[in-house]
């Protein structure tokens, strides 16, 4: 760890962020982050609701999980604005680390997670569906300590 890394204690208080269901997905999600590329994601207004967690908030902290439910990474909110999916704009999609190069591909691998079974299962909404109106959660973060080197 840096000097500036939080301490054991600081990460174990931490909000836990999980990208995507345990897997290939998390995967590269994780490694995105840790390589740089993913400076932001999109969450639903629907799924904070539903686990009664509060929106994030510029300057706090969270703790990234590998598809292990290991410490990788402590990130840093740096924005968040909450808009319909219809307004999702490129530079935000881009910065997802994904390598979507368009708004509508960006959506049709978002509206494929969204609609899996896993995801409808999280929500207790077998039917779950998104369309232009749902409301999103845009966030923007930095990426403050990597937290493999220090295991």
């Amino acid at each position: 760890m840096t000097p500036n890394s939080p301490s054991p204690l600081d990460i174990a208080s931490m909000r836990r962020a999980e990208f995507g269901f345990p897997g290939a997905l998390r995967d590269q999600l994780v490694a995105a982050i840790l390589n740089g590329s993913k400076t932001s994601t999109t969450g639903l207004v629907v799924d904070y609701e539903h686990g009664a967690e509060p929106l994030p908030e510029v300057g706090s902290r969270s703790v990234v999980v590998d598809s292990d439910d290991l410490p990788v990474a402590v990130i840093e909110v740096t924005g968040v604005r909450v808009v319909p999916l219809a307004q999702v704009d490129l530079a935000h999609v881009v910065d997802e680390g994904e390598g979507h190069t368009s708004v509508a591909e960006w959506r049709e691998g978002h509206e494929r997670f969204w609609h899996s079974e896993e995801m409808r299962a999280a929500l207790a909404d077998p039917d779950f569906t998104v369309d232009d109106t749902t409301p999103v959660v845009l966030e923007r973060f930095r990426l403050v300590a990597d937290l493999r080197q220090a295991r």
